[in-house]
């Protein structure tokens, strides 16, 4: 069966029940965590934004988008950026390069949600070889920075230029005086 085609949305109080329903494979859980733990970090603080990955209409994945000014590195970057925090895809929709096409939907809605935002960074735990290769699919590219990162071992730091959306108005407007 195909899957069909990801996109991205905002946590809405309709897909709440569905967020909290999300499970990785226990090896997965010391990456990103409890999702439904994750959510209501998410909900809680207003520097944050709660996204759900839907294939249809169906709730298939969870990210948190962090615009604390130092977000995931702990230092400021050259650009404006987001962190991009409990990344997950369902381990029922694993395996069918979701987690690539989803990680390209979180960047092209922040391009066209939030304009000014001119970076993605996330850390990824050298470990979890299937999410360096998703994101690298996605666009992403390892700075050779390391994390800490806790009781899972380093992480790399990855980072996404976000491109500039050109509204279709301004597309079709002539140069030509």
């Amino acid at each position: 069966m195909e899957t069909p085609a990801v996109h991205v949305a905002r946590v809405t109080p309709a897909l709440v029940d569905a967020v909290r329903t999300l499970r990785v494979a226990p090896m997965q859980a010391v990456y990103v965590g409890d999702p439904a733990f994750n959510l209501d970090n998410a909900l809680q603080d207003r520097l944050s934004e709660a996204m759900a990955v839907l294939a249809g209409d169906q709730v298939i994945g969870f990210y948190r988008l962090d615009f604390s000014p130092r977000a995931i590195t702990g230092q400021s970057h050259p650009v404006p950026s987001v962190g991009v925090r409990a990344f997950l895809i369902d381990q029922r929709h694993q395996g069918r390069g979701v987690g690539a096409a989803a990680a390209r939907a979180m960047c092209d809605d922040l391009a066209r949600r939030h304009p000014r935002q001119r970076l993605a960074v996330l850390a990824v735990h050298c470990r979890n070889r299937v999410a360096v290769a998703a994101y690298r699919k996605a666009g992403f590219v390892d700075t050779g920075q390391w994390l800490a990162g806790g009781s899972a071992g380093p992480q790399h730091v990855m980072l996404r230029r976000l491109a500039p959306v050109v509204s279709s108005a301004r597309m079709g407007q002539s140069t030509h005086g």
